[in-house]
């Protein structure tokens, strides 16, 4: 063994340990599955041409990715195996060689083929038909416990149909994201300033590790169940086409392209056309899962290593990559005022669609890459959606020659504010509320629901406001006048009152609303009732030093600097005076005292309720004296339910909390419907 070997073997097992963790643990990828899969071979062929390489903690020998610390956990009641890949045609007729030479009848062994989705995997546990607990892959023999996440998706079935299900029994499955689904979760994700998901893959398992269901809810994710685990009885089939079968007789979603084949011959002749397949799925898919078919054969096959079983391989595609010039990086300012770069590219064909623009997702991994303006780049697409910029490609290049590493301007480049970058982030913000490069998602988000509630004032209003020049800011809202919206395209003389009088009326919003319509960052609808409740003023919390906001009970540190930074910047300090001579509300309500109706007492609000909006009932509740919180727990006093309650409406059922509907609450709070 070579010198060279084992320092090359420790730095990718470096590269693929701090992947793996950017992967599955924080759900933002650092590189494309194509590269972890070619640094992944690599150490794999080091390791096997030098055994005494190989260690325990080697990403070769994990089954999964490592279990994060945040949700409970739970053990799987057989390990869920990761499977080993065939990039060629020749590697697949090996690896049904190596099984023949193991057990000859799988040469003449019949074989299922499903499409490979690029999602996360899961185990759900059913009992007498029921489902009773759900869990992620975790590290392939513990994973995290997401029941209530898992209740939230819509192919997952609470009971089963038909019958012939095992007693107890652990279904796997693959949770997934559609591609519809992923733009529009992207949408919404950079009118809020925050980073991307790099594709569906990331936002599917982000989704399922949220700590509140509603939000894995709006995700919309779907789920394709693949295999059974027996707990307790046995499962009445003898095939794997059977095992699909069985799950959608149970009322679970198979993936709907599978094939079963009498040789391997015949699946080889058929990869070209599942590969041509795949860019016309509404899904992200990488590959097809190829298994021997007969069950009985698993068992002797085995698994190798613990990790992979010799029953299953998965047949991947070339990724789809180009390789084009960078131009020039360029920033995106988002609402929170997120300075995101990204990549504008010399125009390029990549299966089909032109790309000229590509994610750079943030500074750290610019410099780690060391991508440079005027590099000739890799791009890739495969199931990315968002193209990304994989890596410069510098071969006879003379490192003279490059253009200068990149620097992440100190000033936003719309505005000129001085940006900020937090200790703790990767991201660097401009300040300033009235930055051009906010200004239309500001707007609109002050305008929505939950902040200001001004009805009838969405993305092509806005727009419509700003082209003509009529408002530059949100201050400049309570300027407008009827007269002069009817000059404009689409704004008859109702409309016009109409929209006049929502935002007259929303000067009269609480404090909290309006500090959660100004979109100081990590300043959630939550956090604002806590600060406005705290100062009740928007002097008092204005004239509050970071030390004074920490102190708030529920606020951290990051809230409290992100707060302070945001009253202290001289531009936000003019918009809220301008605020302030436009007669807009800068006081919160009292607190109610003591003796208030619901005082002491905690609800929980799931569903749709007749009249009320989610806010509204919230403020009932809160003016009553009461306190409204996420979950359900054996603390809760009552849940308010309206239509379509998910999962929380059950807990509390199971717990036997009260439960009620908006009529009980308004008769509680003294008012009548």
């Amino acid at each position: 063994m070579t010198r060279g070997a084992a320092e090359r073997a420790d730095s990718l097992r470096q590269q693929l340990e701090r992947a793996g963790h950017a992967y599955y643990a924080l759900d933002a990828p650092e590189i494309s599955d194509a590269e972890y899969d070619r640094l992944f071979r690599e150490l794999q062929a080091l390791e096997e041409a030098h055994p005494e390489l190989r260690s325990p903690d080697s990403p070769t020998q994990r089954v999964g990715a490592p279990v994060a610390s945040i949700l409970p956990k739970r053990p799987h009641h057989r390990p869920m195996l990761s499977l080993a890949n065939a990039f060629t045609d020749e590697e697949l007729a090996a690896w049904e060689e190596r099984n023949a030479r193991l057990v000859p009848e799988v040469r003449t062994a019949s074989y299922t083929a499903e499409i490979k989705i690029d999602g996360a995997a899961v185990s759900l546990t059913y009992e007498d038909g029921r489902f009773t607990v759900g869990a992620t892959r975790g590290n392939g023999l513990v994973g995290e416990e997401i029941t209530a996440n898992l209740r939230a998706i819509s192919d997952v079935p609470l009971g089963l149909k038909g019958r012939g299900w095992p007693r107890a029994m652990e279904v796997r499955g693959e949770v997934y994201m559609p591609y519809a689904g992923f733009t529009r979760v992207n949408e919404a994700r950079e009118r809020d300033g925050e980073p991307l998901f790099a594709n569906p893959r990331n936002a599917a398992a982000g989704g399922l590790r949220q700590l509140d269901p509603a939000l894995t809810r709006k995700r919309r994710l779907r789920m394709f169940a693949f295999a059974v685990e027996p707990i307790e009885g046995s499962l009445k089939a003898r095939t794997h086409w059977e095992v699909l079968d069985l799950l959608h007789d149970w009322g679970f979603q198979v993936e709907p392209h599978r094939e079963r084949f009498a040789e391997l011959a015949a699946v080889q002749e058929r990869i070209s056309g599942f590969e041509a397949m795949i860019p016309q799925l509404p899904f992200q898919a990488d590959g097809v899962v190829i298994k021997v078919d007969r069950l009985a054969l698993h068992g002797e096959l085995g698994v190798v290593g613990g990790r992979e079983p010799r029953w299953a391989i998965a047949r991947k595609f070339a990724p789809e990559v180009a390789i084009t010039r960078l131009d020039r990086i360029e920033i995106n300012v988002g609402r929170t005022g997120a300075l995101n770069p990204w990549a504008k590219l010399e125009p390029v064909l990549i299966s089909g669609v032109t790309v000229s623009s590509a994610t750079l997702h943030n500074e750290e991994l610019i410099a780690q890459k060391d991508i440079r303006e005027g590099d000739r780049v890799e791009i890739i697409r495969a199931g990315e959606v968002i193209p990304q910029v994989v890596r410069p490609v510098l071969d006879g290049v003379d490192p003279d020659q490059r253009g200068k590493p990149y620097r992440m301007p100190d000033k936003c480049p719309k505005c000129g504010t001085p940006v900020e970058r937090p200790t703790d982030e990767a991201m660097r913000y401009c300040l300033n509320v009235s930055c051009p490069g906010r200004v239309l998602e500001g707007i609109v988000h002050y305008a929505s629901r939950d902040a200001m509630d001004i009805r009838g004032l969405g993305y092509e209003r806005v727009r419509q406001l700003l082209d003509a020049g009529l408002i530059r800011d949100v201050a400049d809202l309570y300027e407008l006048a009827p007269d002069r919206l009817v000059e404009l395209d689409r704004f008859a003389a109702q409309s016009a009152e109409q929209l006049v009088s929502a935002i007259d009326a929303s000067r009269a919003r609480p404090l909290s609303s309006l500090l959660f319509g100004l979109g100081v960052r990590h300043v959630g609808k939550t956090v604002a009732v806590l600060l406005a409740r705290r100062f009740g003023t928007m002097q008092a919390l204005m004239a509050a030093g970071e030390e004074e906001i920490n102190a708030v009970p529920g606020i951290g540190p990051t809230i409290a600097a992100a707060a302070a930074a945001f009253f202290q910047e001289p531009r936000n300090r003019k918009l809220i005076r301008r605020l302030e001579r436009s007669g807009v509300n800068f006081k919160e309500p009292r607190a109610p005292s003591a003796g208030g109706a619901l005082a002491g007492k905690t609800y929980v609000i799931t569903g749709t309720l007749p009249t009320l909006s989610r806010t509204q009932a919230t403020d009932l509740i809160e003016d009553a004296g009461g306190r409204v919180a996420g979950t359900v727990s054996k603390k809760t006093d009552a849940v308010v339910a309206g239509e379509e309650a998910g999962s929380k409406l059950e807990k509390a059922r199971s717990l036997d909390v009260e439960v009620i509907d908006e009529a009980e609450l308004l008769r509680r709070v003294g008012r009548t419907a």
